[in-house]
């Protein structure tokens, strides 16, 4: 099957905080086929979520067609829109779809806050939603306590020892983070729309902005589903 991307592609820059975060809109020419391929694939637990780490709810391995055509437009994409040296290649993990299957009251303390995906500085993550805007979108904070929105390799350390002391002091309510709080500032948020794909830096602090009440499914037609690939240079 043929996952192809709809030619040429509208790729919009937004500004959140003070990093870009790129989105494309009616990115596939027929993306109910991928849906079809989720409601096909074989779903399986996240790794670490059943402790409380991790994405909370269950993957499954998207089809190697729509990763190729995903990389034949994500690496020019990636190096013409955050400066990357063409020299430097690129490594990419398995494109996945994901549904969030955790009720809140099931999330551990590190779900329940904004995360970041890596804090290496070409660490980037593209998201394709295969749901809409009644799911939520994707949010991104700054850290009040450090003043941190990206964090680094030389920032790793100082943020993550400031929120484990803020979290063994006050540990978060059992939600799904959304707008801000005393601890993290909400910069902004890119709705989910059916067939929008984001592209942003793994090491922004962020987190899947989610409506409880209606996307915890493990039904790829009804759930939150997402297509979530990371590359790095």
């Amino acid at each position: 099957m043929s996952f192809a991307l709809r030619m040429p592609p509208d790729v919009q820059s937004v500004t959140i905080g003070s990093h870009q975060v790129l989105l494309i809109d009616d990115f596939l020419e027929d993306p109910q086929a991928l849906v079809e391929a989720a409601c096909d694939a074989h779903f399986k637990p996240c790794p670490g979520a059943d402790e409380g780490k991790g994405y909370p709810g269950r993957r499954a391995t998207a089809p190697a067609a729509y990763s190729q055509s995903l990389v034949s437009l994500l690496e020019p994409l990636i190096r013409v829109n955050f400066g990357i040296d063409d020299t430097l290649p690129l490594r990419k993990t398995p494109c996945m779809f994901s549904l969030t299957t955790f009720p809140p009251e099931r999330l551990g303390p590190l779900q329940r806050i904004p995360h970041f995906d890596s804090s290496a500085p070409r660490y980037m993550a593209a998201l394709l939603y295969l749901c809409d805007a009644r799911h939520g979108g994707t949010g991104f904070y700054r850290h009040r306590a450090t003043g941190l929105q990206r964090i680094t390799p030389d920032t790793v350390e100082r943020y993550g020892s400031t929120v484990r002391a803020e979290l063994a002091a006050r540990p978060a309510p059992p939600r799904y983070f959304d707008a801000g709080d005393d601890r993290f500032e909400f910069l902004g948020m890119l709705p989910a729309k059916f067939n929008r794909l984001v592209v942003y830096s793994g090491a922004l602090l962020h987190t899947a902005c989610v409506n409880p009440r209606l996307s915890i499914s493990g039904d790829p037609r009804q759930g939150r589903l997402t297509v979530n690939t990371f590359v790095d240079f």
